[in-house]
């Protein structure tokens, strides 16, 4: 049974999405096994939230719209909640600011944990009852917290990236290996493509529909994910130093921010080190390139003599099976614009804040990563942040015309 058929009304579904419920709340609270208490108060920088704030928030949107809009007898655990842990719903009310989420020591963790157990009995005391709406909330607030259980263990690396200590954020953390053999561009023809989700079957956002029809020309794409040794290559021939081969607004970022090596690497004597969830490792050259913004996968495609895919173009190669790495190693930027499709109509209300609003000034990236949660992504996933952004694991796929 898939997460859009738990969202209907049969009583089949209420116990298997109780289950799914229980399974990804219990995942965050794996995710942030590891950390203290002061760990969760850190905020490093205003695009991340601090662990204890993520926990609170996915908490707090089911209590928002499930609970309390459904459950008639519910009482809510603290009113003043829904001020601190609101993200960006205007319709909701006024919030703390995100800048300053790093501020709330308290409520403490312990109040977090029990804010978390206080909902989590509520909800599973409320499902039985609830209207098919409800249940699709339920399975969106899950997908929700996928995103914040990502979200919680990049914020969390950046944060211990700033400490001279480099705690690992998952001590046990293994990557996955990757494809062998060496990148090759593959020939993909064009013609008229239907792409997106036709939102029948497996769950989707919203901002995945309406499925379309879009013509592509002729086009080749690399099998593989462009590598750290690629990378060392562009920096070694100057790639950070020269302006010719960036956007206007991605080489003042480069001058503004003294980029010269991605997130996260870093240099010890003649040898490349790299932050990651496990700690700082030596720089694996045949590893995905990893933690950089579009500006500089951009400039990189320019520097190889290719381009970025447009997302329509990596939708439509992902399903061929000599492309390889398409959704377990790092969301890959693509030459798309953040912009609604054809007929896309936001829901009504706070919930459609969650996507539409935000189709402005970002760029796609399609695939997924090591730190997303498994079976959270699809084919027609859209994710999205500002071409500046790089602190999530972001990396590069390369194309070419035909």
């Amino acid at each position: 049974m898939n997460d859009a058929e738990l969202g209907r009304h049969d009583v089949d579904a209420v116990p298997v999405l109780a289950q799914r419920y229980r399974d990804v709340r219990r995942h965050t609270e794996l995710l942030a096994r590891h950390l203290t208490d002061e760990d969760q108060c850190i905020q490093s920088m205003p695009d991340a939230s601090p662990a204890k704030w993520h926990r609170a928030h996915t908490t707090w949107f089911f209590e928002q719209f499930v609970l309390a809009v459904h459950a008639n007898t519910y009482v809510p655990f603290d009113p003043a909640f829904c001020f601190l842990f609101n993200s960006y719903y205007e319709a909701v009310g006024a919030r703390h600011p995100r800048p300053m989420r790093g501020m709330l020591t308290r409520p403490s963790c312990g109040e977090i944990d029990r804010y978390r157990a206080y909902v989590d009995d509520a909800m599973l005391q409320a499902l039985p009852g609830l209207p098919d709406a409800a249940r699709e909330l339920v399975v969106l607030g899950l997908q929700h917290e996928q995103q914040h259980q990502e979200l919680l263990l990049t914020d969390m690396l950046h944060a211990f990236a700033q400490n001279p200590l480099t705690p690992p954020v998952l001590p046990e953390w293994q990557e996955p290996p990757v494809a062998p053999g060496v990148s090759r561009f593959v020939p993909c023809d064009g013609g008229i493509v239907s792409t997106g989700h036709d939102a029948r079957g497996d769950f989707c956002f919203d901002n995945e529909t309406p499925r379309h029809e879009v013509l592509l020309r002729d086009y080749a794409i690399a099998s593989h994910l462009v590598r750290n040794r690629d990378w060392l290559a562009f920096m070694n021939d100057g790639g950070y130093r020269e302006a010719c081969l960036w956007m206007s607004d991605g080489w003042q970022v480069v001058q503004t921010n003294a980029w010269a090596a991605p997130l996260h690497w870093r240099q010890s004597d003649d040898a490349w080190l790299q932050m990651g969830l496990s700690g700082v490792t030596a720089l694996d050259p045949d590893a995905p390139v990893r933690h950089i913004s579009w500006y500089e996968a951009d400039a990189f495609a320019r520097w190889a003599g290719a381009r970025l895919p447009t997302e329509e173009e990596w939708e439509s190669a992902s399903a061929r099976p000599d492309i390889f790495e398409t959704s377990s190693h790092v969301w890959q930027w693509t030459d798309s614009a953040y912009r609604p499709y054809p007929g896309f109509r936001p829901a009504d209300g706070a919930i459609g804040e969650y996507n539409g609003k935000f189709m402005v000034n970002q760029m796609v990236l399609r695939g997924g990563s090591w730190a997303t949660p498994e079976g959270h992504t699809r084919r027609s996933y859209r994710n999205f942040f500002h071409p500046d952004k790089r602190w999530q694991f972001t990396g590069v796929r390369l194309a070419r015309d035909a």
